[in-house]
């Protein structure tokens, strides 16, 4: 199981995957961080970690049954519209998650945006503040396994060993279990960079539902995307932060 000890090509690839692997989860952390914030303080850390242990769980779960995951992008059925291309007609199992995950992620996150503009009118007191552990955990859980699913695919199509896959994802969840709570707690603290998250969050979802309807799309182009908007967004919030205040009258000139 570990004969790839010895091979030099096989530590590459475990660092490459674990790099990989640490930013497809990315957009969970970013999920995880938004969710948990709406519990009450004592259970937000508690939510972050046990939302990234279900992750884990689900991806080793998901590599341990390899063979099933291939299976899941066999076509099932065919869309009835002759003038579709082949590739496009044909509809997975796998195509059908990440159509139905593309779909909750966008309807989570534009509520979320919702609640986050009309709930300050309200005086907070919104359905979000009402949030339960558990009906957290089961949101993250669904959305897991879109994740978990995609990143999976990716590690198969990278490596063969299984032990290599495992070993780079329980590496980079520890990495994001540490890196949690203080991308949570900056979110938090910053509405804008909040709202962006889950902006965020809809461009994934999308991506999501554009990969499973047979369009594909380029990772690195939503990536470059995000960290170009998180790279503006951090200039402004320096430039808040050394701002002066802005001067309303005429300075007084003496005659």
């Amino acid at each position: 199981m570990f004969d790839w000890i010895g091979n030099p090509s096989a530590w590459v690839g475990l660092l490459t995957l674990t790099v990989l692997e640490i930013v497809l989860g990315i957009d969970n952390i970013i999920f995880i961080s938004i969710l948990s914030n709406k519990l009450p303080a004592a259970q937000q850390d508690l939510g972050r970690r046990l939302g990234l242990g279900a992750a884990l769980v689900s991806r080793v779960l998901l590599l341990l049954t390899i063979g099933w995951v291939a299976r899941l992008t066999e076509p099932v059925f065919m869309l009835p519209f002759a003038d579709v291309p082949k590739e496009t007609a044909e509809i997975s199992w796998r195509d059908l998650i990440l159509i139905g995950g593309g779909l909750f992620l966008i309807y989570k996150a534009v509520k979320e945006i919702h609640e986050k503009l009309e709930g300050e009118e309200d005086g907070g007191h919104s359905e979000l503040n009402r949030a339960t552990l558990g009906a957290i955990i089961g949101q993250i859980m669904v959305i897991d396994v879109v994740f978990s699913l995609d990143s999976v695919i990716t590690a198969v199509g990278m490596v063969k060993e299984v032990s290599i896959m495992i070993i780079a994802v329980i590496i980079a969840i520890v990495i994001m279990m540490f890196a949690a709570g203080a991308i949570a707690r900056f979110v938090e603290k910053h509405p804008t960079v909040k709202v962006l998250a889950l902006s965020f969050l809809v461009l994934i979802g999308v991506n999501l539902v554009a990969e499973g309807s047979g369009q594909h799309m380029e990772k690195a182009y939503t990536y470059f995307a995000m960290a170009f908007a998180i790279g503006v967004e951090m200039l402004n919030l320096r430039l808040r932060k050394k701002g002066k205040p802005v001067q309303l009258h005429e300075p007084h000139m003496p005659p």
